[in-house]
């Protein structure tokens, strides 16, 4: 059962801000990132759903740990996939600074500016990194076991969240060319990292019963 938590709560977290986004009148995900819906009167259904979404990959990767005991670097592997929940937590705790340009009728600021703000960023770094290092800790796993399809799936997926996370950080820093789509970049960074999970417990969990 902690196993199936981590593809609910990846793709409860997707499902939700992609909701959102689309119903929010003065909001566009072409160009804002994901965590300026924690702002304003319903910033709370984001809120809740870093938190939810970040308890439930946390479960995942205690569920992952129990599951995998005897496989070769299962600790870190398994911590580093609680690090995404955890980051998932801090950011749905400390919320946002209005930046990047939303709230519109605000003064555009292209940092965070307040502490709350700065341990915000600290805990999206988290989950960004969790993610990128744990791909490439699974690609060599899958390596050794002589897995080519999930090797390069997760190397694939390793260097995509890095490539779409640099090209959203060039958008929310406006760069021109890059300003209006930012939020699409992130989307995929989001989507790319939290689907690679999803099929990974899909497959653990196959595996285990298999086992």
């Amino acid at each position: 059962m902690l196993l199936v938590c981590g593809p609910i709560g990846c793709i409860l977290f997707i499902i939700a801000f992609l909701i959102q986004g689309f119903l929010r009148n003065d909001y566009t995900s072409l160009r804002f990132p994901v965590s300026s819906l924690s702002i304003g009167n319903m910033g709370w259904v984001q809120v809740t759903n870093f938190i939810v979404s970040g308890v439930l990959i946390l479960l995942f990767a205690i569920g992952f740990r129990h599951a995998t005991l005897l496989l070769n670097g299962s600790v870190w592997r398994s911590r580093f996939i609680g690090a995404v929940g955890l980051g998932l937590v801090g950011d749905g705790i400390f919320s946002s600074d209005p930046v990047f340009g939303y709230p519109m009728n605000v003064p555009l600021a292209t940092e965070q500016f307040t502490t709350r703000g700065h341990l915000h960023d600290l805990f999206a770094v988290i989950i960004l990194l969790s993610l990128v290092v744990v791909c490439f800790k699974f690609r060599n796993m899958f390596k050794e076991n002589g897995n080519k399809i999930w090797a390069t799936y997760s190397l694939i997926s390793a260097i995509s969240i890095l490539i779409a996370f640099i090209l959203a950080a060039l958008g929310f820093r406006q760069i021109p060319i890059f300003v209006n789509i930012a939020g699409v970049f992130q989307r995929l960074c989001i989507i790319i990292g939290f689907t690679w999970m999803t099929l990974l417990a899909f497959y653990i969990i196959k595996t285990h019963r298999t086992v």
